[in-house]
């Protein structure tokens, strides 16, 4: 069976599916556990009876926020029934396009519905307590300028861009240029700016914004639009100098990252 969903500018999601057996039928959300770990978290939701043409309804509100991470979708025909996977219909998402335009209070809570390898529905969520859009990422054959905007928190004037050596504690600061409604800033980052006394093989700078000195980082990525999973779809070019490279993609999270080989 499919569902349609749709979207509103206040993070509304309804979920629309045809007519289905049941006297009571229930939309399952289950938020999908690290691997080996059990079951542990999930959200369900009445699926209300349209009678005009006998389809089902359920709307997901805002408030509470889901826990971040990936939620599949089953229908349940009766409370405690065998629970059943559906599929996606019409995904309406177009105000996920632009929402990046408006600012976003603390925690930032995102959800986006798509659809699975396998072809199942399932919706990805963010909850953070700030976070950091990137906006634009302009590689150029010299360095890499990314252009952002910090939602859920406000800059000030000691903000850093932390550049952090996964698996290390080596952090590289960089002073942004900052807008003058103190959500705004940008940073350019070349080969120099990370180098590894360690050398090594390939490594991984993940990247942060701490908005003041007290305050704790914020990861800088991009969940504001419609894209839910965008590794292998915002691929950058690479920028070699001096027999390395250093190339900024996205992770499996959609944060932002630079990988130097």
């Amino acid at each position: 069976m499919r569902a349609d969903c749709a979207i509103d500018t206040d993070g509304r999601l309804t979920f629309r599916l045809p007519p289905t057996p049941g006297a009571h039928p229930q939309l399952l959300l289950r938020l999908r556990p690290k691997k080996g770990r059990p079951e542990t978290t999930r959200h369900v939701l009445d699926l209300e009876l349209d009678r005009s043409d006998d389809h089902r309804h359920a709307v997901l509100e805002p408030h509470p926020s889901l826990d971040e991470g990936r939620w599949d979708v089953y229908l349940l025909p009766e409370p405690g029934a065998e629970r059943r996977r559906l599929r996606p219909g019409l995904r309406d998402l177009r105000t996920l396009v632009d929402s990046h335009l408006r600012d976003r209070p603390s925690p930032v809570a995102v959800r986006i519905p798509y659809a699975t390898k396998d072809g199942f529905l399932a919706l990805r969520a963010w909850r953070r307590t700030a976070h950091a859009e990137a906006r634009a990422i302009d590689v150029t054959n010299r360095a890499m300028t990314v252009t952002a905007r910090l939602h859920g928190a406000e800059l000030h004037d000691d903000a850093t861009v932390r550049l952090r050596l996964r698996g290390t504690d080596t952090v590289r600061s960089l002073r942004p240029r900052t807008d003058e409604d103190a959500r705004g800033f940008s940073f350019t980052v070349g080969p120099g700016d990370l180098t590894d006394d360690g050398g090594g093989a390939a490594r991984i700078w993940d990247v942060f914004l701490r908005p003041t000195a007290e305050a704790p980082p914020v990861r800088v990525g991009r969940l504001l639009d419609d894209v839910a999973d965008r590794k292998h779809v915002y691929v950058y070019p690479a920028i070699e100098r001096d027999g390395s490279a250093l190339r900024p993609y996205y992770t499996v999270d959609n944060d932002l990252a630079i990988e130097v080989t």
